[in-house]
């Protein structure tokens, strides 16, 4: 059994070693700060930052030079360009590019030249981007007569005839009890029938009966 001397003893060796300890502690945490604040930590510190930044500019670098990373391209415009003058402009700009389907004839473009482009020009693109272009077809496409344009009333007729894109020509009476109704059409002096396909912007003649008998013809003979 243990007296008191030993037990007094032990707990002073524990006390002892637990202070050891605690001074040990403190010890340590003081040496680390006084290394964080000293002169040679400041300097690796500076040192490894340096370093960091360095590396990071070099990586940024590399990537620019063999990704093109956020290179742009400025769309030029190739607004009444052929397909080849198309071609050779944006292989210089290392840009592709698509025809689409052609789209109305504008007369104001020269034909099988650019009248539509996507993106527009001036915008800004990655380089290999596809260019989407519109050529202007070749002459105006043929449209069909519409076939309910027979027996109408000529307040009926033209305007059909002028949103389908055909010019109303001269206009010729004929004997007939409707008057202003529509006998027949005639484009260059000749009969057409409803269903035939005429070229976009073509004249139509009508041919109207006059409501009295008799045929009175307002054309303009020069």
């Amino acid at each position: 059994m243990f007296d008191n001397k030993n037990i007094i003893y032990l707990i002073t060796k524990r006390k002892t070693f637990r202070f050891y300890i605690f001074a040990q502690t403190i010890d340590l945490y003081m040496n680390f700060f006084k290394f964080i604040f000293s002169k040679l930590f400041l300097i690796q510190l500076i040192l490894a930052v340096a370093l960091f930044v360095i590396l990071c500019f070099v990586t940024l670098q590399w990537l620019d030079s063999t990704t093109n990373h956020d290179q742009r391209i400025v769309v030029p415009s190739l607004s009444k360009k052929t397909l080849d003058e198309v071609k050779q402009i944006l292989e210089e700009k290392e840009l592709r590019y698509e025809v689409q389907d052609s789209a109305n004839f504008d007369p104001a473009y020269p034909r099988y030249s650019v009248i539509e482009q996507n993106p527009a020009a001036g915008n800004s693109v990655k380089e290999n981007r596809k260019i989407y272009v519109t050529l202007n077809p070749s002459g105006y496409r043929k449209i069909e007569i519409p076939q309910d344009v027979i027996q109408k009333t000529r307040r009926q007729v033209e305007p059909k005839l002028l949103a389908l894109g055909f010019k109303i020509g001269s206009i010729t009476y004929k004997p007939n009890i409707a008057e202003d109704m529509v006998l027949e059409l005639r484009h260059k002096g000749k009969r057409v029938q409803p269903g035939t396909k005429l070229m976009k912007t073509s004249t139509i003649d009508l041919v109207l009966g006059d409501g009295k008998g008799a045929t009175i013809n307002l054309s303009d003979d020069n």
